[in-house]
């Protein structure tokens, strides 16, 4: 064993004897004074060797050693309090990270309220007031030769960054000021200022250093909300030190770009808050969203599209920065084609608050006085395009704000895109908000635009009216004492007007073709409100017209959204789609299953579909519907099949001729029973077996047997629905056997809604299928199910569920009683 290693441990074990036995202070100060060699602080300080064992072996466990003989009687050992200096200088001037490490644990194991306690958190005050944080800093930055110790690390950043929250925990009424949030986090804002300055230093002289510990403190007192007071200190300070210098901005590039992912968006949003302006912002994060795609989302997503609380200087120092660097333009360019998109969206002007819509207003017109005309030219058509379908969006709508944000963002982008072109004008009220967002649509020329900015697209203010719209038709009030105030009509009784109807100047097209026109094409909303209401008509009166579109006209339905307040629109909706398919069942069924598991959905339209094949399925399979198709829209009296109406005359004289008749034997009271082929019987494979082929596949957006429970359930309940509807058909075994594999599949289904709609399916199976046929056909398919019932019907946490199971199985009883017994499974 080396003899001087031995001697340190030797030396160490001695001192911690005599601190815990010996009551003699000058023997004590002896021993804790021959003890700071190993500090290094001493004339006679020990080898560095020495130093290095103490400080890696000894050193912790001596401060706890120094811990536990914290009490008054033992500081008043000695005089002047000469005791208390030596105790605390050990913690002062020893590693850094060790002495806090232990100082925050005394704290925490101390009893409260206690002395031992008050004295630590004192002491940790003073260890914070002298600098010591920045070291227990700086020795994380510093390249060590030996392996990294991932465990101490994190101790330390969960130490440092909690720090106020565990000593207010701990010292409740009796917290120091110094712990304070607002006064805790800018010191260690001052501290990490000083560690960033050790490290240029050291790089200056040609050593290695790493910031990594430095972004995570910063990553997680952002992620704690203590953005400002932290980089309220830094902004500042790094806007002057990287001015000049070129290390200085490569050290604060590095320390922003190894901030971990998960508090990227909070250090992010409080650097565009802190920075002064786009230019110091540049300089601060050089061209870190080129390289971190989690910056990247920040920048260019999150803060411009789910959130909107950035202020308007927030706003122009983000997106200034985005233009400030040739690499980083065609981010903002990318940016502006989103954001018109968004701006244009019609689910998003229904929905979005109007403080976020005009946060997003402002988003473009800074985006568009960034870019240059070339930049402009370049993607005008697809810019153009975007534009214009927002700005018809918007001046479609019945608020007056949204309206007058899609005036003035149409007047300033349409003169930006395509200068050359008729400029747009319109006539809306000039508020604070106008002339703010008229002052951020100037151009701004950057250092690195490919093109000098050119003059000032925004409209005049002078030339716009006060008024939104000019009523030239309207009445004009006469000047004061003309003869108009004289005539007053105050004494007439108004008008009774509570039934009257608004009159449409649109009429209702008289054609399928026209009503699929104008719901694809139409600018006439009241025109594209009659053909809605109109279509169903029409396409009962007309199969054969519709039978040549039925699978455009569905498409056009499916996708279908409400533009104006149209009383019952999903209902009218749903019910023309139900006529299309039925007009045309095996095209149309075709087409819906098949977009049931297609890409770019949304969940409430997968499930339109599987409302629609069902109620389809409905009405093919009632009886006597063959050639007596419903007349279920609003069609035009004038319009009617059959020549003239019936006149009411008619049914007062069959009336009175009914209750004058004598009869001397009555049959059935009523009308006999509708009789006829089953229609759903030559076409319940094209709504059935398309959608069981792909529901265990699942897609970017869709996934049947992951989150989407809910259309499982639906699923289920609708293959149900066409099985039972399929009843004595052809089809109706490969059905059933395709049907009990389905729910075999799925029979330990976690989701009440799912197990319900497979329990009543398997019914379906039993009620559809002739016995005969089941018991040929399908018989191992039904010994499965029934042992599965029978668990369901004992076990399932479900009444309902536990209903419907035994609901089942006296089907399969009543099965086995009409034909032969089923072997035990």
């Amino acid at each position: 064993m080396d003899p001087e290693v031995s001697a340190v441990r030797l030396t160490v074990w001695e001192a911690v004897h005599i601190l815990s036995s010996s009551e003699d202070g000058g023997r004590i100060f002896c021993t804790l004074g021959s003890l700071k060699r190993y500090l290094g602080e001493t004339e006679n300080s020990a080898l560095p060797e020495e130093q290095e064992e103490f400080a890696r072996i000894h050193f912790s466990t001596f401060l706890r050693c120094l811990v536990g003989k914290l009490s008054p009687d033992w500081l008043e050992l000695l005089p002047d309090g000469q005791m208390e200096e030596l105790w605390a200088s050990f913690f002062l001037e020893g590693p850094a990270d060790q002495a806090f490490l232990v100082l925050m644990e005394s704290i925490e194991g101390a009893a409260s309220p206690s002395f031992r306690l008050m004295k630590m958190a004192r002491l940790l005050a003073r260890f914070l007031s002298v600098g010591r944080m920045a070291a227990v800093m700086e020795g994380q930055c510093r390249q060590q030769a030996g392996p990294a110790f991932p465990l101490l690390q994190e101790t330390l950043l969960t130490k440092v960054v909690g720090l106020p929250d565990l000593l207010g925990n701990r010292l409740q009424r009796e917290n120091l000021a110094t712990f304070f949030p607002q006064n805790y986090f800018p010191l260690l804002g001052e501290e990490v200022l000083r560690v960033l300055q050790v490290v240029v230093d050291s790089l200056r002289g040609g050593l290695d250093c790493s910031v990594s510990f430095l972004s995570q403190v910063l990553g997680k007192a952002c992620v704690h909300g203590r953005q400002k007071e932290v980089l309220g200190v830094l902004v500042p300070r790094l806007t002057v030190l990287t001015q000049g210098s070129c290390l200085w901005q490569r050290v604060c590039w590095c320390l922003v770009e190894r901030v971990p992912d998960w508090a990227m968006e909070a250090v992010l949003k409080g650097f565009v808050e802190a920075a002064p302006g786009p230019e110091v912002l540049s300089r601060l994060l050089g061209n870190l969203v080129t390289k971190s795609k989690k910056a990247q989302f920040v920048m260019t997503r999150k803060l411009l599209f789910l959130q909107y609380s950035c202020t308007m200087p927030m706003l122009q120092s983000l997106l200034g920065y985005l233009a400030m660097d040739s690499q980083r333009r065609s981010l903002l360019m990318q940016a502006l084609k989103e954001l018109l998109e968004t701006w244009g969206s019609s689910s998003a002007i229904r929905h979005v608050p109007l403080v976020q819509q005009c946060y997003v207003s402002k988003a473009i017109l800074i985006c568009l006085a960034h870019l240059g005309e070339a930049e402009l030219r370049d993607n005008q058509d697809e810019l153009l395009a975007s534009l214009m379908e927002g700005v018809k969006s918007r001046l479609d709508s019945s608020l007056p704000p949204v309206r007058r944000l899609g005036m003035i963002v149409a007047e300033v982008a349409s003169a930006r895109i395509h200068p050359e072109g008729p400029p747009l004008k319109f006539q809306y009220e000039e508020d604070e908000l106008t002339r703010e967002m008229l002052a951020l649509a100037m151009p701004q020329p950057t250092a690195d635009s490919p093109s000098e900015a050119g003059p000032s697209f925004a409209p005049v203010s002078g030339e716009t009216p006060d008024r939104e719209t000019v009523d030239r038709s309207g009445p004009q009030v006469g000047p004061e004492g003309s003869d108009s105030e004289l005539d007053s009509d105050d004494e007439f009784v108004p008008y009774d007007m509570s039934v009257d109807r608004e009159q449409r100047s649109s009429k209702a097209p008289s054609y399928v073709r026209g009503c699929l026109e104008a719901l694809t094409g139409s600018e006439d909303w009241e025109r594209w409100e009659a053909a809605l209401r109109a279509l169903e008509g029409l396409i009962f009166r007309s199969p054969a017209a519709t039978q040549e579109v039925s699978v455009e006209l569905a498409k056009v339905l499916l996708h279908l959204e409400e533009k104006t307040a149209v009383a019952g629109f999903e209902g009218l909706r749903q019910r023309t789609l139900v006529a299309v398919t039925v007009t045309d069942p095996a095209r149309v069924a075709e087409y819906l299953t098949a977009q049931f598991y297609a890409l770019n959905y949304s969940l409430r339209q997968r499930m339109d579909i599987l409302d629609v094949l069902t109620l389809a399925a409905q009405e093919l399979s009632r009886p006597g519907r063959l050639g007596k198709a419903p007349q279920r829209g609003s069609p035009d009296p004038g319009s009617q099949p059959g020549g003239a109406v019936v006149p009411a005359w008619r049914a007062v004289v069959e009336e009175r001729v009914r209750r004058k008749t004598r009869r001397f034997s009555k049959g059935s009271v009523g009308r006999a029973p509708a009789v006829g082929p089953n229609e759903f019987n030559s076409v319940a494979g094209y709504f059935f077996f398309p959608l069981l082929q792909h529901f265990d596949r699942p897609l970017v957006t869709f996934d049947l047997l992951g989150g989407d429970q809910l259309v499982l359930g639906r699923l289920a309940h609708t293959l149900g629905a066409l099985m039972y509807l399929a009843v004595n058909t052809t089809v109706a075994v490969p059905m059933g056997k395709a049907l009990l594999e389905f729910v075999w599949a799925l029979r330990f289904h976690g989701d009440v809604y799912v197990r319900r709609g497979l329990l009543s399916a398997v019914s379906a199976v039993l009620l559809s299928v002739p016995a005969e046929r089941l018991l040929a056909d399908l018989l191992d398919e039904l010994l499965e199910a029934r042992s599965w019932l029978g668990d369901v019907a004992e076990k399932d946490p479900d009444e309902d569920c536990r209903l419907l199971a035994v609901k089942a199985l006296l089907l399969l009883e009543k099965l086995r009683d009409k034909l032969l017994p089923l072997s035990s499974p």
